[in-house]
């Protein structure tokens, strides 16, 4: 188990608390695609996957931006 796979899990178990930061590096893991043309927020897209997730990059992340993450990853393990 990868260090970003436990740390999706304890993004699983609580998703509070959590910087843009941490969503980058499990997004890496995953081979997902991060937009961020300057601004103060961050798009995360894979291939296959209709939708895209915009998050700001506020510290911390809100956990509803934290519970669309592990869905488009759950949404890649699928396929």
């Amino acid at each position: 188990m990868t260090t970003a796979d436990k740390t999706l899990d304890r993004m699983r178990n609580n998703p509070r608390d959590w910087r843009i930061d941490d969503l980058l590096s499990v997004a890496g893991r995953y081979n997902i695609e991060v937009r961020n043309n300057g601004g103060s927020h961050h798009v995360f897209s894979a291939a296959g996957i209709t939708e895209s997730l915009c998050v700001p990059a506020h510290r911390p992340v809100k956990p509803i931006y934290v519970k669309r993450f592990i869905l488009m990853i759950d949404s890649i393990k699928e396929k």
